[in-house]
């Protein structure tokens, strides 16, 4: 659809997506603060959280508010973590990918919505090192009503997309179940492999498989790029929670999976 409509038009279209993909990353940012910190997040205002004081409109417009106060509260003075405009950014970045990659369609819709959910269980994970499974179950759930939207043999679209998550998992458990034997230690949390299981829903397995490997390399790079945060995992405290590097993957899986896939196996066949 995008392909038919005037570069003005077409370029309208992508800077709306991007606002709503801040504003949303904006939304998701204080929601998995508020769960990582046992607050409501449905009901109350948004505040900081140093001094408790509620925030204003002005305070909340996405990566703007953060560069106009220069990057602290406008009550107490106290520093606003980076982390608010980055996020804000990437998610705004990562919704004109999906639409630019899956034009005008139930896929891009249904993609967006992931990202948002994968954005949660990273911010999350991060913070107290834990994966909630209302958002795992949230995934799935996006995958079978899109499933169902989308037509066809929904029975057998749901079921192939099972089958996906399990080709992954299943082989996962397995060997995290040997590594645990042999190093004596959890090798990879049980919320790992079902957000494996879980984006695993959404791809066949040449696409898993590129996910898998993709976020393997990333959690490396994060490893070694913030090998001095702590965070809250007490059996491990320098470990960096290899959620963020699942979800990061499964975004760029989405994006470039294919073409990458593609050129690869047309070096042989």
């Amino acid at each position: 659809m995008l392909l038919y409509m005037t570069p003005a038009f077409k370029a309208y279209i992508f800077v709306l997506t991007f606002i709503l993909g801040t504003v949303l990353g904006s939304f998701t940012n204080c929601m998995a603060w508020r769960i990582a910190n046992s607050e409501d997040f449905v009901h109350g205002h948004s505040h900081c959280a140093t001094c408790g004081h509620q925030l204003g409109a002005k305070d909340l417009v996405p990566v703007f508010s953060w560069l106009f106060q220069k990057g602290k509260c406008r009550y107490c003075g106290e520093k606003i973590s980076v982390r608010y405009p980055l996020t804000e950014l990437i998610t705004g970045i990562a919704f004109v990918l999906v639409l630019f990659r899956y034009d005008i369609s139930l896929s891009t819709l249904q993609y967006l919505i992931l990202v948002i959910i994968l954005l949660a269980i990273s911010l999350i994970d991060l913070d107290i090192a834990i994966i909630p499974d209302r958002f795992i179950l949230a995934g799935i759930i996006n995958y079978v009503v899109f499933a169902v939207l989308g037509g066809g043999n929904i029975i057998k679209n749901i079921l192939t997309g099972v089958f996906n998550g399990l080709v992954i998992a299943v082989p996962l458990i397995i060997i995290v179940l040997i590594m645990d034997k042999v190093l004596k230690k959890e090798s990879m949390g049980g919320g790992d492999i079902k957000l494996f299981f879980m984006v695993s829903v959404y791809f066949n397995w040449k696409y898993s498989l590129f996910m898998v490997l993709l976020s393997c390399i990333i959690g490396i790079v994060f490893t070694l790029i913030f090998s001095n945060i702590k965070v809250n995992d007490e059996d491990n405290p320098m470990a960096f929670p290899f959620g963020p590097s699942i979800a990061a993957s499964a975004v760029i899986s989405l994006i470039v999976a294919e073409p990458i896939i593609n050129l690869y196996l047309g070096l042989f066949f």
